[in-house]
């Protein structure tokens, strides 16, 4: 095989995550002994990807997309590639896969953690504690309550398999109406007005496309039983916010557990901070310890199966979005 320069970006131009484990250069090295490895740093991705075959990262500009003339293969270090699809990509020759599947299960034990925290009131029990206040009162359970899952891909699998061993009843809306491991019931097309009416917790595990941006707004929310919570750890631009907002505050639904929001860092000055019926994380469903691991060994496999010019693995299709 010819000589390979493969480019590997630790961190994001946001900076705040290194993606690349201490062994994962001498792995790629003793896997591809014929290539030229680089670990680069987030102000140097755009120059060193004109001379890459192969480029790891989670962002690159445009610009530098288009004068990247020998790149062949752009594997994202994210499952969501968002940041890379741009016109640019989607003109390019270069194949561009992610690490689809890399937080599942972080993300299916974030969802779960929301829904308890939601049914029990974790605002008030925690308000409780920090006043060193004994406050009992009823909570509700999981148990017998139906979870619809927007969305049946690994996250929303991983979830339903959780959900199911929280003895509850399992509801999916997915794009294909084809069989699904640990659902009750899938729903297609207009098939996610019976998911909303019936559904004690709605939880978006979907990716944000042309098709699913702003795809739960006013008549959605509305369409949702009044003691209903709504959960989203996939991508917040999924719901329209306004709409959100009005449904928290004039009582369509009960409350609303929020990982994934539609402007991130979500604004000081966002009105879902101080609601008393929403819980707020950081955007950090999926970054749990292992999320690095899976990440660097969906990309090794991927590099094993470029050299032996086999299919790899959670190839994008750029129009669709994922």
């Amino acid at each position: 095989m010819d000589r390979l320069t493969i480019v590997i970006a630790p961190r994001s131009r946001a900076g705040w995550m290194n993606w690349v484990r201490p062994t994962l250069v001498e792995e790629v090295e003793a896997l591809a002994p014929e290539a030229t490895v680089r670990l680069v740093e987030p102000e140097d991705i755009d120059r060193a990807a004109l001379d890459a075959d192969i480029l790891v990262t989670v962002d690159l500009s445009p610009d530098a997309l288009r004068k990247a003339r020998r790149l062949k293969w752009v594997q994202s270090w994210a499952a969501g590639p968002n940041e890379l699809l741009n016109d640019a990509m989607r003109d390019s020759p270069a194949v561009l896969t992610s690490a689809k599947g890399n937080g599942a299960v972080p993300l299916a034990e974030h969802g779960i953690m929301l829904m308890l925290m939601l049914a029990r009131n974790a605002r008030r029990l925690l308000r409780a504690q920090d006043e060193s206040r004994w406050d009992k009162f009823l909570h509700g359970e999981l148990a017998g309550r139906t979870c619809g899952i927007i969305g049946a891909g690994n996250a929303g699998a991983e979830l339903a398999l959780k959900a199911r061993a929280f003895h509850m009843n399992v509801l999916g809306y997915r794009r294909q109406q084809r069989p699904s491991d640990n659902f009750d019931e899938i729903f297609t097309g207009d098939g996610l007005a019976h998911l909303l009416q019936r559904s004690d917790f709605v939880v978006v595990t979907a990716a944000l496309t042309d098709e699913t941006r702003g795809m739960l707004g006013e008549a959605e929310f509305r369409a949702m039983k009044p003691t209903a919570h709504y959960i989203c750890f996939s991508r917040g631009a999924i719901a329209d916010p306004a709409a959100l907002v009005r449904a928290l505050r004039e009582g369509w639904i009960a409350g609303a557990g929020l990982d994934a929001h539609a402007t991130e860092p979500l604004p000081p000055d966002s009105p879902f901070w101080s609601m008393e019926n929403v819980i707020v994380t950081p955007h950090i469903g999926a970054n749990s310890t292992s999320l690095v691991d899976r990440g660097n060994d969906i990309f090794l496999e991927n590099l094993r199966r470029f050299r032996k010019g086999e299919p790899l693995l959670n190839v994008v299709d750029k129009n669709a979005g994922y």
